[in-house]
């Protein structure tokens, strides 16, 4: 009996051996077709117009097939680091995707590149003038007096201080990965960028716009081995897989395609936020504006990935004890920042539960005059 266990598990290790062997020499014939999927990979497509332009903004509005079955429109705020198409990667994984099928009218702020005249744009003039500007063009649009508004990551943030702002405007707030408490230690951002390391006046007086290779510099070295050697030990395992393939091309694009911050902006980010945690502590301001939190009474939804190096569950979830709302409602997803958006569990469980929160706390379509379409602004 022993004779036939050995000679049994000895036919199982060479039959996972020569399988192995099979499924390389399969990964190896493929190598020629990488390019050809790196440069057909397509992101962002999801149909679209761009309604509205000022500077390097442009504001995309997506195209329905069927009538809006909610009256307010929604209104995706996205970060000043990396492309705003992280929302709509790819069919399958798309944020803006997710809104569309649940009956919203669905538009996202793609903030563009900063030029060197940019310099000295301010975090007033992205909220205050451009993100203020374009929640006014939405509202007439539709008829309406209030909006739906979505940030993540550092436009979360953005959309925190309009909101603060300008609460008569916003129906919810919805919070994706926001930076909104900065005195955890628990990403090393927050670390790195503490006044006794970190020196962002030099930075900027030296380049004027943050660089995008400085930013890329800095998120590489965060995940130097996940980066750097499971990246290519990952494309290798998807080298017979065509699909996956695709996602990973989609999200190796994004994930390269770094763009500036304008150094001002940058400048008051790290030393008001970062370094000295001016929002909550209510010392915030915008020009000659206060930013009162307790000013937010809309409905929030926080969304926070446990596996976040970028920004802590914690930043985001600490705007609870500041705003006035008494509808605070939270989801979480096992995943990383960028995950939260577009991994596989936060698609089949986090999204459809936070599409149906805000459906749920919107006016039938049914009950609202007839969008007007607002002009294109250069």
């Amino acid at each position: 009996m022993q004779t036939t266990g050995t000679s049994n598990a000895t036919s199982d290790l060479f039959g996972a051996f020569f399988a192995e062997q099979r499924r390389h020499w399969r990964r190896l014939l493929n190598v020629p077709k990488l390019g050809a999927v790196a440069l057909g990979t397509e992101v962002g497509t999801t149909p679209h117009d761009v309604v509205y332009q000022t500077g390097t903004l442009r504001l995309l509005r997506y195209r329905r097939q069927t009538p809006a079955r909610h009256a307010e429109p929604l209104l995706l705020c996205y970060a000043l680091i990396n492309r705003a198409y992280i929302l709509d990667l790819r069919p399958d994984k798309s944020v803006v995707a997710r809104y569309l099928a649940e009956g919203f009218e669905v538009y996202l702020i793609d903030w563009g590149v900063p030029t060197a005249a940019d310099r000295h744009l301010t975090v007033e003039d992205y909220v205050c003038r451009l993100l203020a500007d374009v929640v006014s063009f939405v509202l007439r649009a539709h008829g309406r007096d209030t909006l739906h508004l979505l940030g993540y990551c550092m436009g979360g943030t953005l959309a925190t201080l309009f909101s603060a702002l300008a609460p008569e405007r916003i129906a919810t707030l919805t919070l994706l990965a926001a930076p909104i408490a900065f005195d955890g230690r628990e990403s090393l951002l927050n670390v790195w960028v503490d006044s006794q390391y970190f020196d962002v006046d030099a930075l900027i007086d030296a380049h004027g716009n943050c660089p995008a290779w400085f930013l890329q510099g800095c998120f590489l070295a965060m995940k130097p081995v996940q980066n750097v050697l499971e990246k290519g030990l990952a494309l290798y395992d998807l080298l017979g897989e065509s699909p996956a393939l695709t996602s990973y091309f989609a999200m190796e694009r994004w994930t390269n395609d770094n763009i500036p911050v304008a150094g001002e902006t940058f400048r008051e980010f790290v030393k008001k936020l970062y370094q000295n945690d001016e929002l909550v502590q209510g010392r915030f301001r915008l020009g000659q504006r206060p930013v009162d939190l307790s000013r937010v009474t809309c409905p929030v939804l926080l969304l926070t990935a446990k596996k976040d190096h970028l920004v802590a569950p914690a930043s985001t979830e600490k705007v609870r004890r500041y705003i006035g709302s008494t509808d605070v409602s939270s989801l979480a997803v096992d995943a990383g920042h960028v995950g939260l958006i577009v991994s596989g569990k936060a698609q089949a469980v986090m999204w459809p539960a936070a599409t149906r929160w805000l459906a749920e706390r919107s006016t039938p379509a049914a009950a609202t005059p007839t969008p007007t379409h607002g002009r294109t602004d250069t």
